[in-house]
Formats: C-alpha cells, sequence, structure tokens
C-alpha cells in the first residue's frame, strides 16, 4: 500500500473536526428558530403569568396568584367544560366518518376514487376562517338559504345560531373541515399494509368485511391513536369558528365561550395580558393532562 493512500474511515484532525460539528450545523437553523419562535415567547408568557398590572403600583410580582384565581374563575372553567363537551360530541363523529370513508377508497369497488377522495379532502384545503364565515351564511336565520327554503315550505326556521345547537352547529363546521385531513391519515396507513395478510385471510376463507374488521383496524390502531391525539389538541385550542359566528349569534358566543377565545379576549380586549398568559398556561396543561389520559388509555386496553 502506498504511503500516500487514504486509509478508509480515517482522516487527520481536520476532517475529524469537520466531521463532529457538520451534524450541529445541519441541525443548528431549526434550534435558532425553535429557540426564538417557541421557547422564547413561552419562557415570557410564563414570566408574565407570575405579574399583575395594578392601578396603583403599576406591574407588581405576585407569584402563582394568577394562577389561584384562573382555577375559580367560573368563566375559564366553563369553557373548559363546553370545549370537553365538543370534543366529546364532535371528535367520534369525524373519526369514524374519516374510517369509513377510508375504508372505502382502500376497498378498490369504488369508482371515479381519486375524485371522491380528492372532494372529501378538498374541504381541509379551506382556511377555517373562509370555512366559518360560509357555514355562518349557511347558518343564517334571516338570509341562509335554509332558513328562506323553511320559509317557502310554510316551516318553522331552524335555529342553528341558537344556544342549544350552536355546539351542534360549531362541531358541523369542524367535522366538514377536518374529515378529509383525518381520512388521507388513515387511507395512508392502510396503503402500508402487507398484501400477504389478505391474501392469508382470504385464503381462510374471510371476505371483505371480515378482513376490514380483523386485518385493517387492528392495523390501524396506531394511527387512530394518532389522529385522536391531534384532535385532542385542536379542540381544545377552538377558536376561529366560535370567534366569527360571534358577530351574527352575540347573544350565544360570548368573549369566553371557549378557553381560547377567553384567553384571546382578555389580551386583547380587556388588555389583561399576564392575566391571559397564565389562562393560556393552564390551557396548555390541560391539553397536556387529555392527551396523556388518552395515551394512558389505549396502552392499557392495548395490554392484554
Amino acid at each position: 500500500m502506498s504511503a500516500t493512500t487514504a486509509v478508509p474511515g480515517k482522516g487527520g484532525p481536520k476532517s475529524r473536526t469537520a466531521h463532529r460539528i457538520s451534524g450541529p450545523l445541519f441541525v443548528a437553523p431549526f434550534m435558532v428558530l425553535f429557540l426564538l419562535l417557541f421557547l422564547a415567547p413561552l419562557g415570557y408568557a410564563a414570566y408574565l403569568s407570575l405579574f399583575q398590572q395594578r392601578l396603583i403600583g403599576g406591574t407588581v410580582f405576585v407569584g402563582l396568584d394568577n394562577y389561584v384565581q384562573a382555577l375559580g374563575d367560573p368563566q375559564l372553567l366553563h369553557g373548559v367544560g363546553r370545549v370537553a363537551l365538543f370534543f366529546v360530541i364532535q371528535v367520534p363523529v369525524m373519526l369514524l366518518l374519516a374510517l369509513v370513508f377510508a375504508l372505502a377508497l382502500d376497498s378498490g369497488l369504488l369508482r371515479l376514487a381519486r375524485v371522491i377522495r380528492l372532494g372529501i379532502f378538498v374541504p381541509y384545503a379551506v382556511p377555517s376562517v373562509v370555512a366559518a364565515l360560509m357555514w355562518g351564511y349557511l347558518y343564517g336565520p334571516d338570509f341562509g338559504p335554509f332558513a328562506q327554503l323553511s320559509r317557502n315550505l310554510s316551516l318553522p326556521a331552524p335555529h342553528f345560531l341558537s344556544d342549544g345547537w350552536m355546539l351542534g352547529s360549531l362541531a358541523n363546521i369542524v367535522t366538514w373541515e377536518f374529515v378529509g385531513y383525518n381520512m388521507i391519515i388513515l387511507y395512508a396507513a392502510l396503503r402500508t399494509i402487507p398484501q400477504e395478510l389478505y391474501e392469508a385471510a382470504a385464503m381462510d376463507g374471510a371476505g371483505a368485511w371480515r378482513i376490514a374488521w380483523s386485518v385493517k383496524l387492528p392495523a390501524l390502531r396506531p394511527t387512530l391513536l394518532l389522529t385522536l391525539l391531534f384532535s385532542v389538541i385542536g379542540s381544545f385550542q377552538l377558536f376561529n369558528e366560535p370567534k366569527l359566528l360571534m358577530s351574527i349569534a352575540p347573544d350565544v358566543i360570548s368573549s369566553s365561550y371557549t378557553a381560547n377565545l377567553y384567553a384571546y379576549s382578555l389580551a386583547f380586549t380587556g388588555q389583561q395580558v399576564n392575566y391571559a398568559a397564565t389562562v393560556s398556561f393552564l390551557l396548555g396543561l390541560v391539553i397536556v393532562i387529555a392527551s396523556y389520559a388518552v395515551l394512558l388509555t389505549a396502552n392499557r386496553r392495548r395490554t392484554p
């Protein structure tokens, strides 16, 4: 071997140094953005939550007093409870529809499957603001098409924006928006199931329904858990839809209708930035607890 021939896997001090720093250099842009756009605002919000703005004395340090106040705030508690009820009603319906559509598309029995898949997914591409405005027009008791049709048929107009119907109306908007998104996730997971499992089930005499129940659904459990976790986070962050419908149903949707809307109203309407930061942190804690409860329940059911 020539003395000038390089030995594979070895190099001089400069090459080893370059190899050691190449990894951190690749990660550095993400870490800088993560620090500036996530950790720094989060730390600043935590700092703000420890203070109060008072008429006499200005901004004073109060420690955890804001958190104690928030835990007994009926507006916050009602907002969290309302969103929890929304989650219990809306998420099962949404995930069930997404699962049915994904299984139907994966069956290969549908004609124009690509067109149907695109049609179901398109609502997710519509911004939530536009979707809320569109459905607000449809729900309108005076100018909406449902109300006009009811009057033409001499029937009472449906009260979609009344107190008793509002939560269901919001659930319908969110379901319309996110069924396609969850369907695509479930459909992609179905496409990764090995074809050999279907062939083995067919050789054992299993039909299409039996294959869906005994092969596809068990294989989809991790993906269903993932979509459920996304739904937990999204439900407790409900904001755009009630915020926009508030203008046409102000007697039903108040500034504290959801916890996220309450934090926004405190910060930008009531100018209570410190208390808004506290409410936001407690809402994040609720999301963490709810997500952990879902994971814990899923793991216990999976364990024999």
